[in-house]
């Protein structure tokens, strides 16, 4: 969440940057139109409760002098009358300008490319050649669905559409992938934390998914509980409502855990395969740490997912999203896009994003800087990687012409012994 009293100091600079990312300028105007209206209502009931205040010594005097109060009784109740109608209106004011102030995104980092969308992303970094085929190659579930270890059929049939069974050997790779991954950002310095997959409404509105992405999730009925998008929920809300130690921070976390996604407003999109699914693993790093290293450990998160994808000898590029581009949450964000042979092009396998205190904000998650005054954390998130992805990128950069896999040779510890799926 913006902090309002830096919105009100700065209108338009908040609208010229908001604007970049789709907010229109009447919707500033209307939070702070509605920040000043409480504003008034808040120093109008202070002096009516001063006034109050004073009608109360009057009313005491008069009694001890044996003199008429009536009067001023009947003043007592007027202002009493107005203070219970002012404090709720000022709820109802309250409601209205935390509600809008927590629809509006983060304000983007001034140095990221300006744009509506994906075309305004800038590629900063290209890791890796994509591989030359002597045969066609083929799709991942084309591939996982011959050699019998992806079952999509059946997973629609036990589930729905975006679902399926991982088997066999298909079940010991993406076990392998996200050991493996869990082990490398262990030698990183994370901690590897298994967390809660169901969250209250707290903590979806601590990262940032509520109010405004209610539609995005699976939610239990009757019950303050959601199904986690990502890991990135749980581990930021963490240390909510906490200072944590200075001499703590950075914090590195790491988790691997289902994610669960709605996949709202993407029918026909990715209808087949691994890429775009109603459930699946990833593994998440989070960081929390002090303002003025957030974007030092922006780059190093950005180098861990990478480093991920170059021991498994996977091609990628680095890209900067753009303004239009950028997820509600993030003041920037880096997407390592992984190489996918049968559709020749780079696929999202994941977003690495410093939300600088717009999380901490609205999850009051705080420490004490040098002279012991409370300061609002800063906090990152990234895949590291999103487990089936990684999983389709080497079922098609991996496949030979007779429909085997061979396994990246990262891998081959993690699948005792197995070097090659036939």
């Amino acid at each position: 969440m913006l902090d309002i009293k830096m919105i009100r100091q700065n209108v338009v600079e908040v609208k010229e940057r908001l604007a970049t990312r789709g907010v229109k300028a009447e919707t500033v105007d209307n939070l702070v139109a509605q920040d000043q209206k409480r504003r008034e209502l808040v120093v109008e009931s202070e002096t009516l409760r001063q006034k109050k205040n004073e009608v109360s010594e009057a009313i005491a005097t008069a009694k001890r002098n044996k003199e008429d109060a009536s009067q001023q009784i009947a003043d007592m109740k007027e202002v009493g009358a107005k203070i219970k109608a002012l404090e709720e209106e000022l709820k109802t004011i309250d409601a209205s300008v935390r509600d809008m102030a927590a629809r509006l995104p983060n304000l983007p980092n001034p140095t990221i490319p300006v744009g509506p969308d994906e075309d305004a992303n800038v590629e900063i970094k290209v890791v890796g050649k994509p591989r030359k085929f002597s045969f066609e190659p083929k799709p991942h579930w084309e591939i996982g669905e011959k050699l019998g270890i992806l079952d999509f059929e059946r997973g629609a049939k036990v589930s729905g559409s975006r679902f399926l069974f991982y088997k066999g050997l298909g079940a010991k790779l993406e076990r392998a992938v996200y050991n493996f991954m869990l082990d490398e950002h262990e030698k990183e310095g994370y901690t590897e934390i298994l967390p809660p997959y169901l969250v209250n409404g707290a903590s979806m509105f601590g990262t940032g998914q509520f109010p405004k992405f209610k539609e995005d999730v699976f939610q239990i009925q009757g019950q303050d509980l959601t199904l986690i998008p990502t890991a990135e929920v749980p581990l930021t809300n963490y240390y909510r409502d906490e200072v944590i130690p200075a001499e703590k921070l950075p914090v590195y976390f790491t988790a691997l855990s289902p994610a669960f996604r709605s996949e709202a407003g993407s029918a026909g999109r990715d209808t087949r395969g691994l890429i775009r699914l109603h459930q699946f693993n990833k593994v998440e790093m989070v960081k929390y740490c002090k303002p003025e290293n957030s974007y030092d450990e922006l780059e190093k998160m950005t180098k861990n997912a990478g480093n991920i994808l170059e021991k498994l000898g996977l091609p990628y590029h680095i890209i900067t999203l753009s303004t239009g581009d950028m997820g509600f949450s993030a003041a920037m964000t880096h997407d390592l896009e992984v190489w996918i042979p049968a559709q020749d092009t780079y696929r999202e396998i994941s977003s690495c994003s410093n939300c600088e205190d717009f999380q901490a904000r609205r999850a009051h998650i705080q420490y004490r800087d040098e002279n012991g005054k409370l300061q609002l954390v800063h906090t990152l998130n990234g895949s590291g990687l999103a487990v089936g992805r990684t999983v389709a990128a080497i079922l098609e950069n991996y496949q030979n012409e007779d429909g085997s896999v061979t396994i990246p040779q990262a891998l081959q510890p993690y699948m005792h012994g197995v070097e090659v799926i036939k």
